[in-house]
Formats: structure tokens, sequence, C-alpha cells
């Protein structure tokens, strides 16, 4: 006789138990997490995640702001399933299959041709590392071995490996290994006003001046200057005006600096857009993807390049020219067949104006919600891309000690009004589905705003 399954109950009690003997979750305080009700989700559907006892969360972080056309899409499982059936994985270590090939054409015509070579990594972090590494190597198979800095900017997040924590300014997370890290220079990011959402390109003035004084100095010792252009995820949703990152691609072609963008983030229709960059007219030298590229499926992702910095790499094996760097999955066949059908549905989404309404609505429901708050510092929004900063109502009188964990606690309210978010310190960040409806706007953001309401007046 066959035994049954447990109750639900039962179960989730025996997933807590092996949770906490065995489990480490990234960008997790453990102690934390396990003093708190556990929630394991099990399915998906659009835009909602659905847990081991049947309650539905709208997805508020778009599953660490990848998910584009929300979860169990018909489109991308059938593009999955018939990839499954003919070639799950094979190495691109000196080999090739057709999908990888197909991906990396329909990627180049985001620059419209301006970078054409693709290299296929498996995460953001490696987009970024791969960008870093050919710009060096690059500047040392055309004879200049002495440019080998890089320049970033205040706020920046490129990931969490050596080369990336070394290019970024997030002392929370990285300080602890600064004495690991390799140097580079940092230049302020624009001044912003935080409650308009908007900034003009005169608040950029300052900045650009901080960056094109050190390209005066150190430009012959510099190899790239790395951003993330018009929103700063990490930062906090921090924005630039409009035709900043033209300024500085300016500036980075003046002084003969390679120009990395990091659109880990921002690209596939997070700003409205297939990427930031070509809505300011501007190639880079290197091109990160990533996060929305497999549209949340499976890890994939790509730094495209242009035909000069390829033929670099060119030459007798002899020479030493090659570019050795790879990773087991890059350009895995399923990940690639995803992406090819997330473009292709992700296209007359943006041209038929879907996204920009959404992007519209978000910004009002973010105003209506929460300004002349007396508990909210600031608010913005660009995008499918929103914050909201918390403060004590009376900073005179009382201040919110780190340990509070005031954002955490607002985003473990949330989730009795079904919506898993998360925070940033005293922050919530809004980053849902590309595909998000209407009506699951209003839901997002009303739900942080009773969440807000249950846990701030009992602090």
């Amino acid at each position: 006789m066959s035994s049954a399954s447990p109750a639900p109950s039962r179960l989730t009690d025996a997933i807590d138990l092996a949770d906490s003997k065995h489990a480490w979750h990234p960008f997790t305080q453990m102690k934390e997490y396990q003093a708190n009700p556990r929630l394991h989700l099990v399915r998906g559907e659009g835009s909602w995640l659905i847990d081991s006892d049947g309650r539905r969360y709208l997805d508020g972080n778009a599953s660490v702001w990848t998910n584009v056309h929300g979860h169990n899409d018909p489109d991308l499982n059938a593009a999955l399933e018939k990839q499954l059936h003919q070639l799950a994985h094979v190495t691109l270590l000196g080999l090739n299959h057709p999908v990888a090939t197909e991906l990396a054409e329909e990627l180049a015509g985001l620059t419209n041709g301006l970078l054409p070579r693709c290299f296929f990594t498996d995460n953001g972090s490696n987009a970024v590392e791969v960008a870093l590494k050919l710009s060096f190597q690059f500047w040392q198979l055309t004879g200049r071995p002495e440019k080998r800095g890089v320049i970033s900017m205040s706020g920046a997040y490129h990931g969490d490996t050596f080369g990336t924590m070394s290019v970024g300014d997030n002392r929370t997370f990285h300080k602890r290994f600064s004495p690991w890290l390799f140097p580079s220079q940092m230049f302020e990011a624009p001044r912003h006003e935080e409650c308009a959402g908007k900034i003009k390109f005169s608040d950029a003035t300052q900045s650009l001046q901080a960056l094109e004084n050190i390209l005066k100095s150190q430009a012959s010792q510099t190899a790239s200057l790395i951003l993330e252009p018009r929103v700063q995820g990490a930062a906090g949703m921090h924005q630039q005006p409009a035709g900043f990152i033209k300024a500085v691609a300016q500036l980075c072609q003046q002084y003969d600096v390679h120009l990395i963008l990091d659109e880990v983030f921002t690209g596939f229709g997070r700003l409205g857009s297939l990427t930031a960059c070509t809505e300011e007219g501007v190639a880079p030298d290197f091109l990160c993807l990533a996060k929305g590229l497999a549209a949340g499926y499976l890890p994939l992702a790509a730094t495209l390049t242009s035909e000069k910095i390829y033929e670099a790499f060119q030459g007798e094996f002899s020479e030493g020219r090659t570019f050795f760097h790879g990773h087991t999955f890059s350009g895995n066949p399923l990940g690639c067949a995803v992406a090819l059908a997330s473009l292709k549905k992700l296209r007359p989404m943006i041209s038929s104006g879907q996204i920009a309404e959404r992007a519209q609505q978000l910004g009002d429901e973010i105003q209506k919600n929460f300004s002349d708050h007396p508990n909210i510092a600031s608010y913005r929004q660009y995008g499918l891309t929103g914050a909201v900063d918390f403060k004590p109502a009376d900073t005179s009188a009382k201040s919110w000690t780190v340990d509070m964990r005031v954002g955490y606690q607002i985003a473990l309210a949330a989730r009795r009004h079904g919506l898993v978010i998360r925070p940033l310190g005293d922050s919530i960040l809004f980053v849902p589905p590309i595909s998000i409806q209407s009506s699951e706007v209003t839901h997002l953001v009303q739900a942080v705003r009773r969440a807000m309401d249950d846990v701030i007046p009992n602090l």
C-alpha cells in the first residue's frame, strides 16, 4: 500500500526544516531570515507567484529584475520545450550551435550593426568582467599597456565578482573585500531631484566637469569608463537626465577611453526600449546585457563589441592574442531559444505603447500614494522602475537605527497584501515584470502603501 502525500502544512514544515538545516540564501542575513515565516514559492502565472499553500503574490521585483513576459508564458514555454527536444546544452568553446548564431545576429541589430560581435556568458557580473578584460587586453595588443585604469560613477553597482566589485561603489556590500580589489577612479553622479522624478541636463554639469577633469589628467593611463545608463538600480533607482550618456560618450571618444555601458538591468523594455543607449543615439565600445535577455527563464548574458575591438584579437596562436575567457554554460541553447522568443514578443509590446502606458501609470500611482506623506523622504520613477524612501515623520525627535530594518519590515508586511517585493535599506524598489497589467500596477503600489501603514505607526 502506497503512502499518502503529506498534507500541505506537513509538507511546508518539512521544507522549513530542510531549508533551516541546509540553505544559505544570497544577500540574506540568515539569522533574520530564520526568525521570520518562510515563503516557499512553487508556481508562477503571469505577474503572480503562488506559494506552497496556494496564496498568490504579485512579483514586485520581477524575480530580481529579470522577468519580462510573466511566469509560465506559453510562447516562451513552447520555445524552451522545442529546443529541449533538439539540444539542451553544448559548449561554444571551439564549437557552435545555430540558435546561438541566430541570437548573436539579433543582438547585433540592437545597435544597428555598430556592435556586431557577441561574447556570451551566463550572468551580468560576467558580462561586465568580459568587457573589462577585453578592454584591458585590447590596449595591450595595440601597444598601449599603460592604459589599465577604470573610471566609474558614484553609486555604481556592476556585480559581485572581484572585477565588478573593483569598479562599484557599494560600500555596504563590498567594503570588506577592498584589500583584494584593483583601484579605480570615481566621478560624482548627476544631481538628482528626488521627488520630482525628473532631472534636467543642467543638473549633470558638475558631474560631467568632474569626469572631464579626471580624463584630462589620466586618460593616457585609463582603459575604460563604465556606468549604468539612465537609472542606477542598486543605488536606489537614481536617474540621469536625457543627454547625459551621449555627453559621456563624447568625452570618452575625445580622450580615447573605452565606454562600457552596463545594461544588465536597464535593457529589454525596463526603461521602455530595447536598450537605453540606442534611445540616446550612443554606441558604446562594449554593451553588457543579461537579466531580461532570457526573460527571467534561464541564466544568459552577452557582451557586445565592435569589429575594431574584435580585429585586435586576431592572429596566429603563437602571437598570444586569444581571449582566454569562457563559462561552461556560455550561450546555452535553451537560454538562447527563450531569448529569441522573448525578443519576438517584446518588440510589438514596445511599439504598441503598452510599456510606456504602464510606466506612466506606475509614476502616477506612486505620486498618488506617497506624495506629501510625512513618512516619505522621497520617491521617483522612470520606465518600469521606481522607489520610495521612508523616514520618521519627525526627524528632529526620532531616528531609525539600521537594525530596525524598516524597509525589510514593510517588505514582509507586503506579503499579507499579496505582494513579494525587496527592500533597500529604508526604501522599497518597484521593479515589476515588463508585461504587468494595469490593475496589477495599482495593486503593486497600493500593497506597498498598505504595508507601510501597517508597519510605521508601530515603530
